[in-house]
């Protein structure tokens, strides 16, 4: 941080979650832990405020990651569904609240990575 402040640009991104502002009674400890990363990424944004450098979160919900994949592949191989099809499926039983319904894919994810770490995004640090 500090060398990315001292060249006068430079870009920190937290991965959290969903969860750190709908915290998952079945998952507490990692809702709460997922907070903590959006208030140390405003601190830190409030701290490099003017210089440059952006801090921001970048906070998906359920993903279709490997380890997610992993957990339901025993159910793929059972209903002949896709995984996509019980990714959405987990979505609506256990995270009812998602405003997109349905799991996202790592590319969403890591687009929105790339976004907020191009210029286009200098104006936007400190967010969620």
């Amino acid at each position: 941080l500090p060398a990315m402040v001292s060249k006068g640009w430079g870009r920190v991104v937290f991965i959290s979650s969903e969860s750190a502002r709908n915290i998952p009674a079945d998952m507490i400890h990692y809702g709460v832990t997922k907070t903590a990363q959006l208030s140390l990424a405003r601190v830190l944004a409030k701290y490099v405020a003017g210089s440059g450098v952006t801090v921001n979160s970048v906070l998906p919900g359920p993903t279709i990651s490997d380890g997610f994949a992993e957990m339901l592949k025993d159910d793929v191989a059972k209903t002949g569904k896709s995984l996509e099809e019980l990714a959405k499926a987990f979505v609506m039983t256990h995270r009812p609240s998602s405003v997109i319904q349905r799991a996202a894919s790592v590319e969403e994810v890591a687009n929105m990575v790339v976004y907020v770490c191009s210029p286009q995004a200098s104006a936007t640090s400190g967010a969620a």
